[in-house]
């Protein structure tokens, strides 16, 4: 019966198929794929068109060769109308050159754009980081031109993709209209379509889970593919909470989220000299649980032949913010950074900028659990107490060398802002604080030079308020 529908849902998605010139609900745009392999990457769009012909062409050196195996994921969750994500990996890329692909339906081009591919070991970079950012404000598509004009080769994303609850609406209005427009102007920029994103949850993507009241939430496992090599735990385990609602909704939403649920909320990634380890930082996740400790000791572990170590997460464990202050939690990875040889932290949350000194931590204990709601059981983070060092011999100026991790609070990418009386308090800063600012939104622009990692962080306004450098031999 269930195979019938679906029959049924494709013949009706052709039948509405009208405009063949334009069948996109969004335009192509980039991943870096379920594998994460660096000569490839993934070409997604939406669109409510299975049944016609498409085909993805790609042009390396100078001939055009057809992509294969494109698949797509169904979904059709309640108060939605249907549609389908469709996914295509785009193979034999070349490290470092710029590649041109085109989408034709049923034999006529429909799109066409170029794309840059991952840079090789030895050469440079740069790259945008930036959280918090789906809100659909002003400053959101100032810092979106601004992305746009930098021309960086990837862009990281510490949640809170879309606001308030992640669901497709959210993307629909606040996300691809600003990421994957199709001109550079005040209302958005054609970032997607180019290079990839790569994005960890926050808690207004994944907090979300009862698919009785928000059938459409947990989109990002619709939208995004990331690679799939991280934990693979159930749900009702300490990582991924259960999914509330009805056998119906819960199966159409198992169905459009596919492979992606929930292993994608933890995952490495490897771009040029440079390991990501991408983290679910959210409230619900259990980060005195050992199985979680190591794999992040592992993951770091096995990626020690890399120059750079990154990790991003949504929660920020240093936060001098009186907004988020208790949700301390990710405090309890501080040792396992530092085993690891980590070298910065990318945090979001709190809709500022900060940054830290080079710190080593060490708890004390696990902290204490604090909950809160209506109902005093929901989780709301972790009190953390101990000891932190602080290299304040790093200057980013003459000495660039860090004893340390260096943690960055870069969540100020478009939602409302947190504490701006804070800015110029430094007496109400915590002692690892070394920046803070908060008055305007911003971005973090980092560029990749041999050695040496250059850092600016660029106000709406385009006004660098803090830069420095980091060194690694």
């Amino acid at each position: 019966m269930k195979k019938l529908i679906i029959l049924f849902m494709l013949v009706f998605f052709a039948l509405i198929q009208t405009n063949a010139q334009a069948p996109f609900l969004v335009k192509p745009y980039l991943q870096v794929g379920y594998e994460g392999k660096p000569t490839e990457l993934s070409l997604l769009w939406h669109t409510t068109d299975t049944l016609s012909d498409w085909r993805i062409e790609v042009k390396t050196t100078s001939n055009w060769e057809s992509a294969k195996a494109i698949n797509y994921n169904l979904v059709n969750v309640k108060n939605i109308a249907p549609f389908v994500v469709y996914h295509v990996n785009l193979k034999g890329l070349l490290l470092g050159k710029d590649f041109t692909y085109r989408v034709l339906n049923n034999n006529k081009l429909v799109f066409e754009s170029n794309g840059h591919t991952p840079k090789s070991n030895n050469q440079d970079y740069k790259f945008v980081v930036i959280g918090d950012i789906g809100a659909l404000t002003k400053d959101q598509k100032k810092l979106a031109s601004i992305m746009y004009k930098l021309d960086p080769d990837y862009i990281a994303v510490p949640g809170d993709i879309v606001y308030n609850s992640g669901l497709i609406n959210d993307y629909t209005e606040k996300f691809w209209p600003i990421y994957n427009a199709d001109q550079a102007d005040s209302l958005g920029a054609p970032l997607m379509r180019k290079i990839p994103f790569i994005a960890s949850v926050g808690n207004h993507d994944a907090e979300d889970r009862d698919m009785d009241k928000t059938p459409s939430a947990l989109s990002y496992y619709y939208f995004w593919e990331q690679p799939l090599n991280g934990l693979r735990l159930k749900e009702g385990s300490s990582m991924v909470p259960l999914l509330k609602g009805s056998e119906e909704n819960k199966n159409a939403f198992y169905t459009a989220a596919g492979k992606a649920y929930p292993s994608m909320s933890n995952f490495s990634y490897n771009y040029a000299n440079a390991h990501w380890t991408v983290i679910d930082a959210d409230t619900y996740v259990d980060w005195t649980d050992s199985t979680l400790l190591n794999w992040v000791k592992n993951d770091l572990l096995n990626s020690s032949d890399l120059k750079w170590h990154f990790v991003l997460f949504h929660h920020p464990g240093f936060n001098s913010s009186r907004e988020h202050f208790e949700q301390q939690q990710m405090r309890l990875l501080a040792p396992v950074f530092e085993a690891g040889k980590v070298d910065v932290v990318f945090n979001g949350h709190v809709h500022n900028y900060q940054r830290s000194f080079p710190l080593k931590f060490t708890p004390d204990r696990k902290g204490t659990q604090m909950v809160g709601g209506k109902d005093n059981k929901t989780l709301r983070g972790r009190v953390v107490n101990g000891k932190w060092i602080l290299d304040k011999n790093y200057d980013g100026e003459n000495m660039t060398q860090a004893n340390g991790v260096i943690y960055l609070v870069t969540g100020a990418g478009g939602q409302d802002l947190y504490n701006p009386e804070q800015e110029n308090d430094p007496d109400s800063w915590q002692k690892f604080t070394h920046k803070f600012f908060s008055t305007d939104h911003s971005l973090t622009y980092i560029e990749s030079k041999g050695e040496t990692l250059h850092f600016k962080q660029i106000a709406s306004s385009g006004k660098v308020v803090d830069e420095f450098k980091l060194t690694k031999k």
